[in-house]
């Protein structure tokens, strides 16, 4: 299973989101379904380490937007992701 604050930084890589809709629009794009405990523990160390903060004021859904840091660490992961794939790819021998 892919990491799950790497689906949420890419969950919010679209725009601010609360908890319930990046659950949903992560399974829609990448067809894994997170359970809450593991979303809110995922936006949890996220926010922690300054990847994420809350878009507006505290709310009962409290909507979510990425930082410039977490910006920054999407572009990272997915740059390593796509070499990781690229070198398999060719050790496969698919393009």
């Amino acid at each position: 299973m892919l990491d799950p604050t790497l689906l949420l930084l890419a969950s919010l890589a679209a725009g601010p989101k609360h908890g319930y809709a990046m659950m949903t629009d992560i399974e829609v794009f990448a067809g894994v379904r997170l359970g809450a405990g593991t979303l809110y523990g995922a936006i949890t160390r996220a926010e922690q380490r300054g990847l994420i903060e809350p878009a507006g004021p505290a709310a009962r859904r409290q909507p979510y937007r990425l930082t410039p840091a977490g910006r920054q660490h999407l572009r990272e992961r997915l740059s390593l992701l796509d070499r990781v794939r690229r070198a398999a790819a060719r050790r496969e021998g698919v393009s």
